[in-house]
């Protein structure tokens, strides 16, 4: 563990942060603090000990430097979104906040590239660009109150991210400040550049290896045509198949996702769409794009494919009113679960397409062993999962029980195949399960990787990495020997 000074005065070093950020750029009052004490995921809490709301890389700068030279543990933090604990404060630390970081600082077309702060909106990026034909592709459900600074450090996806992939294909280069305070580019304002992609390293990391204070953007032409299917159905496996044989019938569409019928239900009740039929067993929500003839081909050939896989009914939205008519439910589908349950615990895990109907029925058979509902919306295309685990927080136990279930759908997608998390990132959430997918040279690997931009372990600590300390069942899966330096993260 990183070696912290639980005795420390903090009215100087409160000081040193007003002074370099100003007076209203810093909060350390016990009840103000309240608010950033943890993040999506809800179920950890921990209230930092001073939160900084820089608004320049300067001023992001200065506020590492005073952490790093009185060596305090710093997290940085966007707007707070992040389901799986990344921006989670620990004891006596730094929450470092770009929310106030909220400029577009450059937009150029001609070159399909913005950069802009941290704290930019997801959905600002579009709306900046859009009354010139573009559009920036990664939209988490979440875009509409989501920042750039976090979808960098999760590297989010969203609806599109199967035919356009998920950030870090839309990130061309960063200005960062590493844990020692020293600013950095990386990457440049064209698509490769020589040297080793240190882009690509850094969008993922989880504010483990810096800060992000600029990013470059590259934003695309919005489509000829755009058509929108909803197909229901009376099986989840039927659905599935549906999947399958689009992408094997070599169409990609521009997302393709599918919702369970707890999922359509829970959304019709709060969002009331009156587009998802209610006796569904399950949906498909499928959007083609591109030139308008081959988007009317597709069209056809998809309604094809479904109707073979016993598809009842087949809508096409082709106007952008009713496009967003029948995605505003599925954007929805997370917020919908507090109308039917107190709370929830969302897991990200992904699987092979050909892995889907078995990997459903699992998941069913796994809810009935634990005695907890859930419901499915994910992915479906790239076989990204987000089942929702619905439970009673304000019951003893409920909370522990709800995350036995959820590691057992992540052992489960790796069992077949997959992987812990597709967009939602590790965090402080499934660090635990690291092991299940990476074998100890993989994991030390990473650790080396970390070290080297974060020699003293100040940058978010104890996150992504298990150890013995805050993992039961690493410790027990893993020989501590194997990873001298781990403790310090």
């Amino acid at each position: 563990m990183l070696a912290q000074d639980l005795h420390r005065d903090w009215k100087p070093i409160v000081r040193e942060f007003e002074a370099a950020i100003g007076k209203a750029g810093v909060i350390a009052k016990r009840e103000e603090l309240l608010v950033y004490e943890c993040d999506g995921l809800t179920s950890y809490r921990q209230r930092p000990q001073v939160v900084v709301l820089p608004r320049t890389t300067e001023e992001v700068a200065a506020a590492v430097k005073i952490c790093d030279r009185h060596n305090i543990p710093f997290i940085a933090r966007g707007a707070g979104t992040g389901l799986s604990g990344g921006a989670l404060p620990i004891e006596n630390c730094v929450l470092i906040v770009t929310a106030r970081m909220q400029k577009i600082l450059d937009i150029d077309l001609e070159n399909q590239r913005v950069v802009v702060q941290p704290g930019v909106i997801n959905n600002w990026v579009t709306q900046a660009v859009s009354g010139a034909g573009f559009y920036y592709a990664p939209d988490p459900s979440s875009q509409i109150v989501c920042s750039i600074g976090g979808n960098v450090a999760e590297n989010s996806g969203g609806v599109h991210c199967l035919k356009y992939g998920v950030t870090t294909n839309h990130v061309l280069g960063l200005k960062v400040v590493l844990p020692d305070g020293s600013i950095a580019d990386i990457g440049s304002k064209i698509p490769e550049t020589p040297g080793y992609d240190l882009t690509g390293l850094f969008v993922g990391s989880e504010g483990t290896l810096g800060i992000a204070t600029e990013i470059t953007l590259r934003i695309l032409k919005v489509s000829e045509a755009i058509h929108v299917l909803l197909a229901d159905f009376t099986s989840v496996e039927a659905a599935g198949q549906a999947v399958s044989d689009i992408i094997s019938a070599g169409i990609i569409p521009g997302g393709m996702e599918m919702m369970d019928n707890f999922s359509i239900n829970a959304v019709e009740d709060v969002v009331a769409t009156n587009c998802y039929p209610r006796d569904a067993t399950a949906i498909l929500l499928i959007e083609l794009d591109g030139l308008e003839v081959e988007v009317a081909a597709n069209s056809q050939r998809v309604e094809a494919i479904c109707r073979q896989n016993g598809a009842r009914n087949i809508r096409i939205a082709t106007d952008s009113i009713e496009r967003l008519t029948l995605w505003k439910g599925r954007k929805a589908a997370f917020a919908a679960m507090g109308k039917i349950s107190p709370d929830y615990y969302v897991q990200d895990g992904v699987i092979p397409r050909t892995k889907l109907q078995e990997v459903l029925a699992e998941i069913e058979a796994l809810s009935q062993k634990h005695g907890y509902p859930v419901a499915n919306v994910f992915h479906a295309g790239d076989g990204n999962l987000h089942p929702l685990i619905l439970y009673n927080n304000a019951i003893p136990g409920q909370l522990e029980q709800v995350e036995e279930l959820g590691g057992e759908i992540l052992k489960l997608c790796v069992k077949v195949g997959g992987s812990i998390s597709g967009e939602h990132g590790i965090g402080a959430d499934k660090r635990c399960y690291m092991p299940e997918m990476f074998s100890e040279t993989d994991l030390e690997t990473m650790q080396w990787v970390r070290s080297t931009f974060n020699p003293k372990g100040l940058a978010n600590p104890e996150k992504i990495f298990p150890t013995p300390r805050t993992c039961g069942e690493a410790a027990r899966a893993i020989d501590p020997a194997l990873f001298p330096s781990v403790d310090r993260f």
